[in-house]
Parts: C-alpha cells; structure tokens; sequence
C-alpha cells in the first residue's frame, strides 16, 4: 500500500466525517424543534402576539391568521440544509439565462408592451429589467413557491437561529393582511416568506409595493400592474438610473493588477481604457463620463465584467454576484444582444459544500479569520482566500479553485503538526 494510497484514504475518510457531522447537525436540529411542544410554541405566540398589539395589529386579523397555526418542521429542514455542491458562475448563468427564458421574455416584453412603457415613464426602470427579474424570480410567474406565509414566518420566528429578522417580517405580514392587499389563504410564498411574482419579503412590500391597477391593493400576486409598479418602485427607491445600463463584459490586459478588481474600487472608464481594459470584442469603452467597476466572478482566468451603479441596485434585491450578472446579462439578451464571448472551461465542476468548509477551517486554522465556516463563499471567504494568495504570490482573484482549496487544507495540516 502507497503513501499516496493512505493520504487518500485519510483525506476520502476526513470528508465522510465531516459530512456525517454537518448532516447529524442538521439532523438533530430538525428533532429537536419536531419535539418542542405545543406549550412552548403557543407560549411564544403569546409573547408575540402581545407585541404584534402593540405595533398597531388588530385583533381580528391575529385570531384569524394564527388559527390552528403550528411550527412547520419542513421550513426548518429548508433553513438548515444547504445543496450539497456550490454552483459553479458558468452553471448558475447557464440555468438562468436560458435558451427558452431568453424567447418568452422578448414575447413577454411585447405583449405588455403599453404596461412596460407606462412603468418606465412613471419609474424610470427600462422594461428589460423588470423582465429580467420577473425571469429569474419565478420564470415569469410560474413558480411563486406554495408555502403558507404567517405559518413559515411563525416557525422561523419561533426558531431560535435568526428570531429577530423573522420576527419583524412576520409582524410586516400581519400588516399585509391587516390592510387587507390579500387573504390568508391565497398568501403563499416561499419557506422564507418572499412572496408574489418578484419575490419581496414582507418588509420590502410593506416599504415599496404599489397599487398599479388603482384598485386599493397591492397585489404583487396576480396583478400584473401592481407586481411591475412595485418593482419598479423598488428599484427606483434604491437609486436605479433608467438612463444607464448595468454593466458589460470586459477584456482586461495582459499583466492587469489584480488589486484593482472588487465592486468597492471605482474608476473612470476614461482611466481604465488607459490601463488596457476594452469592451469583451476589443473594441473601446464607451466615452461617456462615469465610473465603474470589474469583478472576476470565475477568478482571473474566467469572464471580466465592468459594473456600474445600477449593477450595485440589483445586489441590494439579491446579494449574490452570480444573481446580479444573470439578471444583467439576461437583460442584455432581451434587448438582442448576443452570449457571453468567454466561453465555459471544459470539465468544470462545482465544488462541495464540505470541501468549502473544510478550506474555511484551514483559513482559520492558519489565521485568516474568515469567522463561522458555514460552506458559502461570501465576502469575507473571498477576501480570506485573497489574502492567502498574496502571502504565497498567487494571482489575488479571491476564486476558490479546486487546486487552491487544497493548497490551502494541506497547509494547514502542515502548520497544526
């Protein structure tokens, strides 16, 4: 038996383990909240609904919505189990920026073509990306998630993990109901409560749903001119410009800095055309007097892209750089314009949750202080993973390779010996 064999082994084995661990984890966490009792909850709902009084709740509305209401335990498997592989950028874009998305939001686009132009004049949101939106949220509608809303909000307001957040949106739902926009039956939406067509949490309907179609609800459900005021309403609130566009695939020069990439470092497009950075075909920037922004989503060696200001309004509705570039480039591909020009590696595969974690711990373990290892790839991951590249002279891109990954795992095995 080889050296190489046993290290495989060791390292095959550490995995399982790992593994065995963070699903007993979950595993126990969901019997334990099956095995609360009643008592307790209904003791909660007491509290709860004592504080709901206070925030201007009647009583009508808290007798009606939490008649027969108890924890879901499906909700807290959804909050507690994560997929077990991260989307790779290439498979996230790919499966949002369909072939057949593409063709119904361009059919889309022109059959509500007065409603779209009626939003835009009032909003100042180009139809492009209320569509775009629309897509990537529900496939147009199609999948608006069919959970109880009051009842999955309980459950997590109950829960201990994130009570407060919960507990506020749940407070936003119940004046949903109270100003009667909905009825209680027909107020499903995901195991988090995102509800409708463009998926607003309860707060954010509760700041910035409008009533389009003039009946005096906000129906975000049903109603196509109350769901596209809202939204765009929404992002104009969050500081959209409908004169300009997101962003746009770039080409960077050989030997470009990679200290000047993030969403946090602005320059002038007139800079970076004097640095080397082109449009994706080799063409020059736009000559136009604004600033923006590059961010490698697939590290150094994949797409480049040049992000403005509305790019950071789609990060507020949804935090993920992969969500952002879809909705961006899906807008793009409504509006005619052509794929992507980098191209997908061959052979490119995601990369498990548990590896994720494991590297976590490595950056910890070798004084990175990235905090809880949680198999997410978020900014302080990336800045963690960053930091290790400039200590040991690796391109900065913040992007976990498999390589990378277990560069940085044996590291740490060799600085704990």
């Amino acid at each position: 038996m080889t050296l190489l064999y046993i290290k495989k082994e060791f390292n095959f084995a550490l995995t399982a383990f790992i593994a065995a661990i963070v699903m007993t984890t979950i595993i126990f966490g969901m019997v334990n909240f099956a095995n609360a009792s009643n008592d307790d909850f209904n003791q909660w709902l007491v509290g709860f609904k004592d504080q709901a009084l206070k925030q201007g709740i009647s009583q009508k509305t808290l007798d009606m919505a939490f008649k027969n209401v108890r924890p879901l335990t499906k909700v807290i498997g959804y909050d507690r189990n994560q997929p077990e592989f991260n989307r790779t950028f290439w498979t996230y874009l790919n499966n949002g920026v369909s072939k057949a998305r593409i063709t119904r939001g361009r059919k889309l686009l022109l059959k509500h073509k007065k409603l779209f132009a009626k939003i835009y004049k009032k909003y100042g949101v180009q139809p492009r990306f209320l569509v775009a939106f629309w897509g990537m949220e529900t496939n147009f509608g199609d999948y608006t998630g069919g959970m109880p809303v009051i009842a999955s909000l309980a459950t997590l307001a109950y829960d201990q993990r994130r009570r407060d957040f919960f507990s506020k949106e749940l407070i936003h739902a119940l004046h949903i109901l109270d100003e009667n926009h909905i009825n209680l039956k027909d107020m499903q939406g995901s195991w988090a409560g995102a509800m409708g067509q463009t998926q607003f949490m309860p707060s954010t309907f509760v700041n910035y749903a409008v009533d389009g179609d003039g009946d005096g609800k906000k129906d975000i459900w049903n109603s196509l001119e109350d769901i596209f005021a809202s939204s765009a309403n929404y992002l104009s609130e969050i500081g959209w410009d409908g004169g300009k566009t997101w962003g746009r695939e770039v080409k960077l020069p050989s030997g470009f800095d990679l200290e000047l990439i993030g969403n946090n470092i602005k320059k002038s497009l007139s800079y970076w055309q004097k640095i080397g950075v082109s449009r994706a075909n080799g063409n020059d920037l736009p000559n136009v007097d604004i600033s923006g922004s590059i961010i490698l989503p697939a590290g150094h060696k994949g797409p480049a892209f040049m992000i403005y200001d509305n790019y950071n309004a789609i990060m507020i509705w949804n935090r993920s750089h992969s969500y952002a570039l879809s909705v961006g480039h899906l807008s793009d591909r409504l509006n005619g314009k052509g794929a992507l020009i980098a191209k997908k590696p061959i052979g490119e595969k995601p990369i498990s949750r548990i590896k994720i974690i494991d590297m976590q711990t490595s950056l910890n373990i070798l004084g990175f202080n990235l905090g809880k290892a949680d198999g997410v790839v978020g900014m302080m991951t990336s800045e963690a993973i960053r930091n290790f590249q400039r200590i040991y002279d690796l391109p900065a891109d913040g992007y976990p390779t498999i390589d990378l990954i277990n560069s940085i795992i044996s590291r740490a095995k060799d600085n704990k010996k």
